[in-house]
């Protein structure tokens, strides 16, 4: 059995366009396996997780926070991580496809449900006519959001359009709705400045909103693909860290401790 270290946060990744800086995690020769994630609630899993199943198992924890969703497949690409947890199967699938990477889908952990946030409506009928909705820019979350939208009756699609949909497909929009394609962590902060917006759910909870209660509308949770998990560089899949790891994170106590802490906001997967 390997000796646990509880190392905590050893980097944090400052890689957003808005700031144009980064740091990278940098390996360290120590056996442990670094794991890359975002800080909620990805990196609160993981914390308990490392503190709690990881030194029964063997398992021993590096886990280092990203405020983005690029960095953490460009550093597993690079092999400055050895897994990451942040990320959807259809966004993993799009950035291999864009980036040329070869990551691979290991195990589902959670759902966070896409919600649409307003400060100045409090109901979906609320939204002004000609007002401002903000959405994510990249490709998956984009259609993921229209869609949510769709769903809702908010606007209404191009048949067949799916999650793969952008603003061209969209052929009804009865409230002259104008769409700001923001970068997903700015999502939260441009609540004041638009009439809504449609959040992540890791980056609403990290900014204090409470999907469950305060969302105007929710993503449905059956069928749903946005399921978030563990990812790695693809031939790792069968690492014996790895397979410990994804093993630890769909344990029922870690199902309890999602269902404990965000109460609705973040769902277990089966």
């Amino acid at each position: 059995m390997k000796f646990r270290r509880i190392v905590g946060v050893a980097a944090l990744a400052l890689s957003l366009a808005a700031c144009g800086t980064s740091q990278s995690a940098t390996s360290e020769p120590d056996g442990a396996l670094k794991i890359g994630v975002s800080p909620v609630p990805h990196g609160e899993i993981v914390k308990y997780v490392n503190e709690n199943l990881a030194e029964a198992a063997g398992l021993d924890l590096e886990i280092v926070e990203f405020t983005d969703y690029v960095q953490p497949n460009v550093q597993l690409s690079e092999g400055k991580l050895d897994a990451n947890f942040f990320q959807h199967r259809p966004y993993l699938d799009d950035f291999n496809s864009s980036k040329g990477t070869d990551l691979a889908f290991v195990a589902p952990v959670h759902l966070e449900p896409l919600g649409l946030y307003s400060k100045k409506a409090t109901e979906l009928g609320g939204l002004p006519d000609g007002g401002t909705v903000a959405v994510p820019n990249d490709a998956t979350n984009l259609g993921r959001a229209l869609k949510l939208l769709a769903d809702n009756g908010v606007i209404t699609l191009k048949e067949g359009a799916g999650t793969a949909a952008t603003e061209r497909d969209v052929t009804g929009n009865p409230k002259n709705l104008r769409f700001e394609s923001l970068e997903a962590a700015q999502l939260p902060r441009s609540l004041d400045d638009v009439d809504a917006a449609v959040i992540n759910g890791n980056y609403a909870i990290e900014a204090g909103l409470k999907p469950a209660s305060e969302a105007l509308v929710l993503e449905k949770t059956e069928a749903n693909p946005y399921v978030n998990g563990l990812v790695v560089a693809a031939g790792k899949e069968q690492d014996p860290d790895v397979v410990t790891l994804a093993k630890l994170l769909r344990d029922q106590k870690v199902k309890d401790f999602i269902a404990q802490k965000y109460a609705g906001s973040v769902i277990a997967a089966g």
